[in-house]
């Protein structure tokens, strides 16, 4: 009768796990049983069993270590500096455009005017970018980016952040001109800011995708992305919709490619190169915008 008296040699959470074990332990001739419990998935074999069987679950285990499960929240506070430094900057240069040189035509040769950007001028989708109206909307966009901004730089860094927001905002006002059409105009960075909401959404989502435990619930990240679309981005007389929906939609497929491409956050040099190439193509539009 000992003989059928079952012991239990593992218990875990993860019945993907608990398949695991049941397979090596069924490949080495053995007896193994599963049983659900308060406790998670209980896995015995037979008493004249045990030895093998911890042997060969220790075996398994030295060959496949259990990977640490991904965390897509921001890596501690270190987009924070950088996604301050970014809405000081376009703070800045809202103080530039409106009280310092109010001279130069800042907004006649940088907004997006959808029949100047469908002709050629396609510096315009970065220009607008950088240009506010008024104060509140400045500091509104301003308050969004070092918010939505670190949050993203804390994921992707700060240089990669920077440029893939600056394509998802550049792209969303492109596609804004194409489908709007003359004699649309658009300005603020709010376009950019959803992009990153965006690729905050589609990288936790890809994220999630990639993990055995939160696989069902990878829709959450990009759920509530879309939630702070709806709630900031749809609002108001003067909000362009679409542009924050193209910005947003951009932002999302960079986020779910940069996880599958770019599973660990670029080191420094990768980072700077980046965060160069975005900061230099800014002013060379600005350059030929002025000319």
């Amino acid at each position: 009768m000992n003989g059928n008296v079952e012991i239990p040699v593992r218990v875990t959470r993860d019945h993907k796990l608990a398949r695991e074990w049941e397979l090596v332990l069924v490949s080495q001739g053995l007896s193994p049983s599963l049983r659900l419990t308060g406790d998670g998935v209980v896995i015995s074999v037979p008493e004249q069993e045990v030895e093998r069987a911890l042997t060969g679950l220790a075996a398994y285990e030295a060959e496949n270590p259990p990977q640490p499960e991904e965390d897509d929240r921001p890596e501690g506070t270190t987009g924070l500096p950088a996604g301050f430094a970014v809405a000081g900057m376009l703070l800045v240069f809202f103080y530039v455009t409106t009280i310092q040189n109010p001279t130069v035509p800042w907004f006649e040769r940088g907004s997006a005017n959808a029949e100047r950007i469908l002709i050629g001028e396609l510096w315009r989708t970065v220009t607008a970018l950088t240009l506010h109206a008024d104060f509140v909307h400045a500091v509104t966009n301003a308050v969004a980016a070092a918010v939505f901004f670190a949050a993203l730089y804390g994921m992707l860094g700060a240089g990669l952040g920077s440029a893939l927001i600056l394509l998802a905002g550049a792209g969303g006002n492109l596609a804004n001109a194409v489908l709007q059409g003359s004699p649309h105009v658009s300005i603020g960075a709010s376009t950019a800011i959803f992009g990153a909401v965006g690729m905050l959404g589609g990288l936790g989502m890809a994220k999630r995708r990639r993990s055995a435990t939160r696989r069902r619930r990878a829709w959450v990240p990009i759920a509530a992305a879309l939630a702070l679309l709806a709630v900031l981005g749809a609002g108001g007389p003067r909000v362009d919709v679409l542009a924050h929906l193209f910005g947003f939609v951009l932002g999302g497929v960079f986020g779910i490619l940069s996880a599958l491409v770019i599973p660990y956050r670029p080191g420094l040099f990768v980072q700077w190169a980046c965060g160069s190439a975005a900061f230099a193509v800014v002013i060379c539009c600005w350059i030929v915008a002025l000319r």
